[in-house]
């Protein structure tokens, strides 16, 4: 089902100037516009995309009257966001190892401290 916001696979079905229509896996056709097939400046939509290519592509709206609106770049940028999000968590983790190591080791020597001063 195709809804604002999902991730699907489509087949490009035609080519204009001002972008590319995609075959959905149900059946439907949507457009992605040359400005949401790419990050950087398309001039020319058959430098990036031919009929019959295999896309996935992100469905960023549908009018009233059914158009569906797609994005090729928004997919990637999601990704790139997960990815980041990923390194962040790692990173995280990371210091909160380090950290939880240094307060063990800091807990250990104030143990051995306050045993050795009870010996004497």
């Amino acid at each position: 089902m195709v809804e604002v916001g999902n991730i699907v696979e489509g087949k490009v079905v035609g080519i204009t100037k001002f972008g590319a229509f995609v075959e959905l896996e149900d059946g439907k056709k949507g457009l992605v516009h040359i400005s949401e097939i790419s990050n950087h400046f398309v001039k020319d939509v058959n430098e990036y995309l031919k009929v019959n290519d295999q896309v996935r592509v992100k469905v960023i709206g549908i009018a009233p009257d059914g158009k569906i609106d797609l994005s090729i770049k928004k997919v990637n940028e999601d990704r790139d966001y997960e990815a980041k999000l990923e390194k962040s968590k790692a990173v995280f983790e990371q210091k909160m190892n380090r950290f939880l190591k240094q307060s063990q080791e800091k807990l250990t020597d104030l143990k051995r401290y306050n045993d050795s001063k009870r010996k004497r």
